[in-house]
């Protein structure tokens, strides 16, 4: 970088850079004098350097009745960004605690009609893991986002490299499709029969996904560490006690 963008990089750029300059150059000058060799206009040049005063880098003195402005050693520069590392350095605790307590809130997204379902099922494509927890109701799958669009997303999951564990129950599979796949990537348990999942659920990284039937016609991702480890845990005690598929 050269000079210039130096300075700017210290938030010096532009006019300020100009009227900056100028009083260094100058050392000790009327207003007036800085601001003509700053190029700049006498209302102007008097904004600039009472910012430049606020920032310690000059200050404005009085000699024979006339405004002057003195320009500081550019030391002052390295002391002002020590103060700022100094006073961050006191502040960061305070500051990341209340950025860890907005962090935390749970963040609930909802999504209406078709559009929306794939929109809900598509995040699930982001999960940092690479390991999916699923729910599948298949005869809501088949009639929304139906067969198509579904196996369009499990071509996109073999691609990213995702796998998933899913749960069925027996009575929804109204069709031989999706069946357990090393290929695709999918390991498939059936529930026992006294456990009806009627509703499709995705759970990855800190997020659980639903799906609702078409008659409902909504998706909702809700993104809170605390509700992904519930079901998380719900998930695997009814995969623990369900048949895997060909048995």
């Amino acid at each position: 970088m050269d000079f210039e963008q130096q300075l700017a990089a210290l938030g010096v750029d532009g006019k300020l850079y100009q009227a900056y300059v100028a009083a260094l150059e100058l050392g000790e000058a009327p207003v007036q004098m800085v601001a003509k060799k700053a190029g700049l206009g006498r209302t102007t040049a008097y904004d600039l350097l009472a910012r430049l005063e606020k920032d310690g880098l000059i200050e404005m003195v009085e000699r024979d009745g006339k405004r002057h402005v003195r320009a500081k050693d550019p030391v002052v520069i390295l002391q002002r960004l020590e103060m700022q590392r100094q006073v961050m350095g006191d502040l960061l605790p305070q500051l990341r605690s209340i950025y860890n307590r907005a962090k935390s809130k749970p963040d609930i997204r909802f999504y209406e009609g078709e559009e929306g379902i794939r929109t809900v099922l598509w995040d699930t494509l982001t999960c940092r893991s690479k390991n999916l927890r699923g729910i599948l109701s298949m005869d809501d799958l088949l009639e929304t986002p139906g067969q198509a669009a579904f196996d369009q997303y499990i071509a996109e999951r073999r691609q990213r490299g995702i796998h998933l564990r899913v749960l069925r129950s027996a009575v929804k599979d109204v069709d031989r499709i999706w069946p357990q796949s090393a290929a695709e990537l999918r390991e498939l348990r059936y529930a026992p029969p006294a456990v009806l999942l009627s509703m499709t659920t995705y759970i990855y990284d800190d997020k659980v996904a639903f799906i609702s039937s078409k008659k409902e016609n909504y998706g909702m991702i809700f993104q809170s560490e605390e509700l992904s480890r519930l079901h998380a845990a719900l998930f695997e005690g009814i995969w623990a006690i369900s048949t895997p598929a060909g048995e």
